[in-house]
């Protein structure tokens, strides 16, 4: 093992161009010094690159480095440092801090309950400032429940999202989302906008929101708002289907999970005759829902099959990830009322999206702005990188946004 007085920091600073990294590092190898770590972050142009390096039987290294860097206009400091240890495995937790702005005061507040936990961060990455600002702390050590009871405080405070995840291979592994599609993947209820057609949309509202915020069963509240639609003409249905506005960001979302080679599933309480259709126009891979039985060109106020309820929306992630021969522990479902809370928990992520509090407190994490591609931040991609997708290859918007 390398002697720990031998053990150096040399940190290079600088304006960022081409070759910086190559130059130093090439510098580090015909020292035949021993490389034990490297990090380097870019911010606002300016370049940090931290070397930590053993230096072995000399210190021409260090005089080469300080030529090296003068010749280019590179400040190269340096200080004795231990030389890092992997006998011990260290917990690695990532918390994701999404605002419409993020002020210093709400950082502070992020950072400080890291802090109390007894975690260390170790990188900050910014992952967007448009439509949202959000960043990611990667933090060493630290106790994960402490840090989270926190943050959930500091995220009612400031009115931010933060979201407290283990980094680890499953994190990096998401392979399925299921996305719940009233008020989630959709802004609208489609029972409600049938029911105005059909002249009942207070009633059908009022039964809704008990039953979006787990007042009453599911299944009983949806039969009942059914049945206040007996006697309606078929015909409305593609009205309904007309006037459908997706959440912001839903193609943006939909379209970047699938370049990352995810498998995407639309699970609903509502009508397959809506979300066929959606599937199509979305690319979406698999479609669940209710099927409203019509006869003779008009709407009974039955259900044909199974309904698609709380525990049905459970088992539709479970078959679907079967299905797909991807484990649970590898998924991620997003949703906002308290039908979605068995999906929630049997996902490997469950996220509530601009939710009812039962959800909010009950699901992984929360996203409360009006954004669905927001939900991307909470598996590490960034804004650039979808952007930078985008340009390559241009999407092609056909209707609605």
């Amino acid at each position: 093992m390398t002697d720990p007085t031998r053990t150096i920091r040399v940190r290079c600073t600088g304006r960022d161009r081409p070759g910086i990294t190559a130059g130093l590092l090439t510098v580090v190898a015909d020292a035949r010094a021993e490389l034990l770590d490297m990090e380097q972050v870019v911010v606002g142009g300016q370049l940090t690159l931290d070397l930590l390096v053993g230096l072995g039987g000399g210190d021409a290294l260090l005089k080469e480095l300080l030529f090296h860097g003068w010749e280019r206009g590179i400040q190269v400091e340096f200080e004795v440092a231990e030389e890092p240890t992997s006998q011990r495995p260290r917990l690695r937790s990532v918390v994701t801090v999404i605002g419409q702005e993020l002020s210093p005061a709400a950082l502070a507040a992020v950072t400080g309950a890291i802090a109390e936990a007894a975690g260390n961060i170790a990188r900050i990455t910014r992952l967007s400032r448009t439509p949202v600002t959000s960043y990611e702390f990667t933090v060493v050590d630290g106790d994960t429940d402490e840090m989270r009871t926190a943050l959930v405080a500091v995220s009612a405070d400031h009115r931010i999202d933060v979201a407290v995840q283990r980094e680890n291979l499953g994190r990096r592994a998401k392979r399925l989302v299921v996305l719940d599609v009233d008020s989630t993947l959709i802004q609208d209820e489609v029972i409600e906008l049938i029911a105005e057609h059909a002249g009942c949309a207070g009633e059908v509202a009022e039964i809704t929101a008990r039953a979006m915020a787990g007042e009453i069963d599911f299944a009983d509240s949806l039969r009942e708002r059914v049945g206040r639609l007996a006697g309606t003409d078929a015909s409305v249905l593609d009205d309904v289907s007309a006037k459908i506005r997706l959440t912001p960001g839903a193609r943006t979302f939909v379209r970047t999970l699938k370049r990352l080679g995810y498998t995407v599933a639309i699970v609903s309480g509502g009508f397959d005759v809506v979300t066929d259709r959606l599937a199509e126009e979305l690319g979406i891979d698999h479609a669940f829902a209710n099927h409203l039985e019509i006869v003779d060109g008009v709407i009974t106020g039955r259900l044909v099959g199974e309904i698609v309820d709380r525990a049905g929306k459970a088992a539709v992630l479970r078959r679907t990830a079967a299905a797909e021969g991807i484990p649970l522990e590898q998924t991620v479902a997003v949703g906002d009322g308290a039908n979605d809370l068995d999906m929630l928990a049997e996902a490997g992520l469950g996220i509530a999206f601009n939710a009812k509090p039962v959800v909010r407190d009950q699901a992984d994490t929360a996203v409360s702005v009006p954004y669905l591609d927001a939900v991307l931040f909470l598996l590490g991609i960034r804004r650039d990188e979808v952007e930078a997708a985008d340009a390559a290859d241009p999407p092609v918007h056909v209707g609605r946004d």
